[in-house]
């Protein structure tokens, strides 16, 4: 998918849960991050000449930077995140540079998607397709979650979760297989 197409792919997300284009473009601060996101990301991947690359890698890095102060959402170009990503609510949102996040998915506010784990263990998740991940979810380690899972608020997801499941707790154990119809 061209980049035009993820941006407008995210766009259209977003139409779907309401709002008018003036809104979605010029209020939503989820959306402000990931158009950022989707241009440097774009320049990450695609740009081979070293010096461009670097001087353009650089300016975005400060433009995410600006971003990340003003909405408190940190979406590094080299993560890995599908077309239809949806940000629910602004604030708090870490994923770490390694990350990555399969198609259709939607994060809520105070997400962590980090680093965890010893030896052979220590990495970054893996999230599948059509992943719901509730506020204040921390998803840890070098584990995958699969498609149609829906993690609840507040979880400490630090294991592999098979596809249409539904995570909650300190740590997140599976209470049932519906997955996340219905909220994504």
């Amino acid at each position: 998918m061209t980049v035009f197409r993820l941006i407008q792919s995210d766009y259209k997300k977003y139409k779907k849960y309401g709002g008018n284009f003036f809104a979605i473009v010029f209020f939503t601060q989820g959306f402000w991050a990931l158009f950022q996101y989707r241009l440097a990301h774009c320049i990450y991947e695609t740009i081979r000449i070293p010096v461009l690359r670097q001087i353009l890698l650089l300016l975005f890095l400060l433009w995410q930077k600006l971003i990340e102060i003003i909405t408190g959402i940190s979406l590094p170009a080299s993560a890995q995140i599908g077309h239809s990503f949806y940000i629910g609510h602004f604030g708090g949102i870490i994923l770490n540079a390694k990350t990555v996040i399969g198609n259709n998915c939607n994060i809520s506010q105070g997400v962590t998607i980090g680093i965890s784990g010893l030896e052979e263990h220590r990495g970054v998740p893996v999230i599948g397709n059509d992943v719901y991940m509730g506020a204040n979810a921390v998803i840890a380690g070098k584990i995958s979650v699969g498609d149609h899972v829906l993690i609840g608020a507040c979880s400490l997801v630090n294991s592999t979760v098979p596809d249409f499941s539904v995570v909650l707790g300190v740590p997140a154990i599976i209470i049932s297989q519906k997955g996340s119809d219905g909220y994504i």
